[in-house]
């Protein structure tokens, strides 16, 4: 028995406003409409994003880098216990969940939660599986603390902080 910490499941808190897809099983429940555009990454390794595809390759993109389509939304992190911004620039988690949102069984991502198992590492050895959770209300607290919030996910598109302050 060790009695140094609170309780035997004690974890460090996560605090970065942006999920991340580690290797491992991730469950989160949608909360805003998504945002599609292009990115790369600059050679400062920052990320520069357009609503429209680049018509070319940009002087400032990193070297060996490349141009993504992605998706920006909203979601609540179960594991990290927040709401938090996933971005999802990889053809094999965008296809299979455009997928389930389009079945009619399924449809909006806000009545369900969904969970995306990463497994393997670097960029060849790495898979996802996308799986939606059976329907259910999203628990008060958590629509509480989302309508708290301010949240502008087009501030990504301007290289600005997408979480504001309410007035």
């Amino acid at each position: 028995m060790n009695d140094f910490f609170p309780t035997s499941d004690y974890s460090i808190p996560e605090s970065s406003n942006y999920m991340k897809l580690t290797e491992g099983e991730h469950t989160f429940r949608v909360l805003s409409s998504t945002i599609v555009g292009w990115e790369y990454f600059s050679k400062d390794n920052k990320p520069v994003r357009s609503r429209t595809p680049f018509d070319e390759i940009p002087d400032d993109m990193k070297q060996g880098g490349r141009i993504n389509h992605f998706w920006a939304f909203v979601v609540y992190n179960y594991e990290a216990k927040r709401i938090q911004i996933l971005e999802i620039a990889q053809k094999t988690i965008q296809t299979p969940l455009q997928a389930i949102i389009k079945n009619p069984k399924w449809g909006s991502p806000f009545g369900y939660d969904i969970t995306i198992t990463r497994t393997g590492t670097g960029l060849l050895d790495t898979e996802y599986s996308v799986m939606p959770n059976p329907h259910s209300e999203l628990e008060s607290g958590i629509a509480v603390m989302y309508e708290r919030m301010s949240i502008n996910l087009d501030n990504l598109f301007l290289s600005l902080d997408p979480f504001g302050q309410k007035d």
